[in-house]
């Protein structure tokens, strides 16, 4: 036995020493496969954004009559000039349908799209909805890469995004970033705000793009920065694209968005007003302004009165009841829970209509 053992300790000494030989060759990973990229992504998708660039025509006012005579005769008389716009878009449809933020457009007399494979086109506008800033556009044009704006909303905080557009009008360009946030509201851009905020750069031009999760979903369609010099500090805000598809949806259909009312103006509560109420708590809606003839003023709801709970669900804010509201069909009924006078009330209301927004489209 003592000889075996012997005889088999060098063999295993042996191959010990090569295995760690063999190891000590291997060649270092490639750095070239172990790279990681977006461009296999973003060759999926840049295709489908497009940049925007939209003349306007104002007037010049006419020189004054008052004055030298000789300078009046040296003044040009009332014109018109060209100014120029630029954003971006998004292809939704084969059909040609794109969708880009409303103020990229508001005030255009012509609008002119830019495609990524060099071809351009004029573009009608199909509706508008200021009160996401979101239009919706269509180009007559075949052999179009559009983006599945159908997606469901499961963007998570930390997620890694990609930001396409036109900054200063440069180019097809692509950013990257994280989802800072989701849900923001009260940032003061839009009437209904549920937005993805990011650091990827978004800057002038890139109103309208695309934001696109690492899968090459559409996951919003970019709207603003919040900034105080004017240029990027690493807060940008996308509509989700839930929002833009019921947008894009309705406008198709009605010409329109469809959304629900009450003729009602619900506001966030004050510390002061709270406690003068006698609530311990800042949740629910102050009722500011109810509309004569409305569907709130014909349900018996009062200015004053505080918006507790829609449908036995508690009411956080001014902003959140504004929301169910206005996401309700119309015609529909709600259950709403106000305090009045220190007691709680239980209306029932039947939701209207809400008349279509200001358009400040030509």
């Amino acid at each position: 036995m003592k000889n075996l053992k012997a005889w088999l300790t060098p063999i295993f000494a042996g191959l010990l020493a090569g295995l760690a030989v063999l190891l000590w060759l291997k060649p270092a990973p490639d750095p070239v496969l172990t790279k990681h990229s977006y461009a296999e992504v973003i060759s999926r998708t840049a295709p489908a954004v497009v940049n925007i660039y939209t003349t306007q025509l104002p007037e010049i006012t006419a020189p004054s009559r008052n004055g030298d005579y000789l300078e009046q005769m040296l003044q040009e008389p009332s014109r018109e000039r060209i100014l120029g716009s630029l954003g971006s878009g998004v292809i939704v449809s084969t059909a040609g349908y794109i969708l880009t933020s409303y103020h990229v457009i508001s005030e255009a007399e012509e609008i002119l799209v830019a495609l990524p494979d060099g071809r351009e086109t004029q573009a009608t506008i199909v509706g508008t909805d200021p009160d996401t800033d979101l239009a919706l556009l269509h180009i007559e044009l075949s052999d179009l890469h559009a983006l599945n704006l159908k997606h469901n909303d499961n963007i998570q905080v930390g997620d890694v995004v990609l930001a396409i557009g036109n900054p200063m009008g440069l180019g097809q360009t692509v950013s990257m970033g994280i989802a800072s946030a989701t849900g923001r509201s009260h940032v003061g851009i839009t009437t209904f705000e549920n937005f993805i905020q990011t650091d990827a750069a978004i800057n002038r031009g890139n109103s309208g793009g695309a934001l696109i999760d690492t899968y090459g979903n559409l996951i919003g369609i970019n709207t603003a920065i919040l900034s105080h010099s004017g240029g990027w500090e690493g807060i940008g805000f996308s509509t989700p694209a839930s929002t833009a598809y019921q947008v894009m949806t309705d406008l198709i259909e009605y010409g329109r968005v469809i959304r629900g009312w009450l003729g009602v103006t619900v506001e966030n509560l004050t510390p002061i007003t709270a406690s003068s109420l006698g609530l311990t708590e800042l949740t629910g809606g102050l009722v500011r302004h109810v509309e004569l003839g409305s569907p709130a003023h014909q349900g018996d709801l009062r200015p004053g009165d505080v918006l507790l709970g829609i449908n036995d669900k508690k009411i956080n804010d001014g902003f959140e009841a504004m929301n169910i509201i206005t996401s309700t069909n119309p015609g529909s009924h709600l259950t709403l829970q106000v305090l009045r006078q220190g007691h709680i009330h239980t209306l029932r209301v039947t939701i209207g209509l809400r008349p279509p927004a200001k358009d400040k489209q030509k």
